[in-house]
Formats: structure tokens, sequence, C-alpha cells
């Protein structure tokens, strides 16, 4: 059995609930609201030390991260998503890990959070300007190298197909929708976008993430 403890509208564990719902793996959730700080209790502390979602629960195996649950699925489901070939898998790590690092830290962290989540805001409003400022620096620095390797690859981040490293990354590029952040200036960027809010998945997987965008924009 793969059990899933998730938040549908975390940004770590949407990618897994969209790549499943395509592969055809089925999981079954435990939701652990991060609203009611339910990551915090005792009982999911016992399960992850870390108080972070995702975590999977394969028949009493324990994965964290959001990267190696993916690329575990895929595995244990021959999924070409995650290529056998050395190189063609390299490439998908390489993708991955840059999301993760540079990418989520200057946008999603850096930049999208502060604005959003109370936890993330700099305690003077002069910090959350200097901060908002260079985050917002890095985070078109980030978005220029995604427009340049769309362009020298294709339709995909690592090619002409999907693999997990655009299922990981749209989800974090997503994230700009919370504070009406324009793709308008990477071109390459936002097509990519468009053709991944047009998988199969993609409505299911975003419900609750589209909701939490309304409240943003709401001004709530």
């Amino acid at each position: 059995m793969l059990r899933l403890y998730m938040d549908p509208i975390s940004t770590t564990c949407r990618p897994i609930l969209m790549f499943a719902e395509e592969a055809g793996i089925t999981l079954e959730p435990v939701l652990i609201s991060l609203m009611n700080n339910e990551q915090m209790s005792a009982d999911f502390i016992a399960i992850n030390p870390a108080h972070a979602i995702p975590v999977l629960d394969h028949d009493g195996f324990i994965l964290t991260e959001s990267s190696t649950i993916l690329k575990y699925l895929a595995d244990l489901h021959g999924s070409p998503a995650y290529p056998a070939d050395i190189k063609a898998r390299a490439r998908v790590n390489e993708a991955m890990d840059w999301f993760n690092t540079g990418f989520y830290g200057a946008f999603g962290r850096g930049y999208v959070y502060p604005q959003v989540i109370d936890f993330f805001i700099w305690p003077t409003p002069e910090q959350q300007e200097a901060a908002l400022e260079r985050a917002l620096m890095l985070a078109k620095d980030r978005f220029a190298q995604l427009e340049g390797r769309l362009a020298l690859n294709g339709r995909f981040v690592c090619g002409e197909t999907i693999t997990l490293a655009d299922y990981f990354g749209a989800c974090l590029v997503s994230l700009g929708e919370l504070v009406g952040f324009s793709l308008a200036p990477w071109p390459n960027v936002q097509a990519w976008m468009a053709r991944m809010q047009t998988r199969p998945a993609w409505g299911n997987t975003h419900a609750a993430f589209n909701g939490w965008v309304a409240h943003c924009r709401s001004g709530n």
C-alpha cells in the first residue's frame, strides 16, 4: 500500500498527486492540514521528525522529500517520465535539483511566500521591501535560465517528452499565481506552463491551490 501524507494546497505535494494520477498510481491520501499546523502534531512528527509534507509510507518504508518520492514512484511503476538511460536520467536529476534549490529558494521562499504566508514575512516593512527586491532580482535570473533551457531543449524541460522535472518544476512556477506574477517576459516558460496546465490531471490536483490563489487575489 502506498500512503501519502499530504495537503493538496502544498507546493511540494501537488507534483506527486499530479504525476500519480497521470501514471495510474493509486495512493491512499492522508490529509495533513498545513493551515491547521497538523504537521506539528506529535503523531506526525513521530513519522517525520522534520515535520514536513509530503511523506510516503510504502508498507512501512518511509520516504520524505517531494523529488525523492517522485523518483521512487516512477521507478516502482517503470514510468518513462524518469528514463532508464543513465544520461537522460542525469538530465532529469539535474533539472529537479536546480528547481529544488536555486529556483525554489529565490522565487518561492524568497519572493512569493513572504507575500502570502505570515511565517515568511520580514519583521519590518523596510526589511520586507529590501528582501523582496533582492529575491525578485534573483528570481528573474532563474526565470531567464529556465527560458534558455526550454529554448535549447524543446517542449519540455528535458526535451520533447514530459519528465518528472516538468511535474515538479511547473508546480513551483505556478506559485507566481498567488501574487499575480506575469510570465510574459519569458515566452518559452509561458508556453511550457500552458502545456502543463492542459495536462489531464492539472485541474484535479490544483483545485485546492486555485482556491488559495482566489483568496490571495481577492485581498482577503
